[in-house]
């Protein structure tokens, strides 16, 4: 069965930094696309950052130069780091793994495996 689970969410003043974490049974180089996903109330989730099995990573246009992610395989763990926090960066954020893709995809069709989420609330 496979788990995905978030951590490292929480209350952060604008303009700082924050680092949110996931753990994935099945992260192993090259078997998956992970991506990074976020989520207000009555929106669309939408795709922020991925890294492809290729090992290439894409963002959003919205959020480049601010978002960071990278993984750590031996650890089975992806990480978003979220630099200038701002108050529109406030959601909850998903990671999730697809096997439909092979260079790093943004829609959240391409992902079959989704976690919990983690809430992060951006305060002025």
């Amino acid at each position: 069965q496979v788990h995905l689970e978030e951590s490292g969410g929480g209350s952060v003043q604008a303009g700082g930094s924050l680092t949110i974490s996931c753990v994935g049974s099945i992260f192993t180089a090259g078997d998956y696309c992970v991506g990074w996903f976020r989520q207000t109330a009555g929106k669309e989730r939408e795709g922020v950052a991925a890294v492809g099995r290729d090992g290439r990573t894409r963002y959003a246009e919205s959020v480049k130069g601010r978002f960071f992610i990278s993984t750590n395989y031996d650890k089975n763990t992806v990480y978003l780091k979220i630099d200038n926090l701002q108050r529109e960066d406030t959601a909850m954020y998903y990671c999730a793994a697809g096997s439909r893709c092979f260079s790093p995809r943004l829609e959240v069709v391409k992902y079959e495996y989704w976690g919990q989420g983690t809430q992060v609330t951006v305060s002025s």
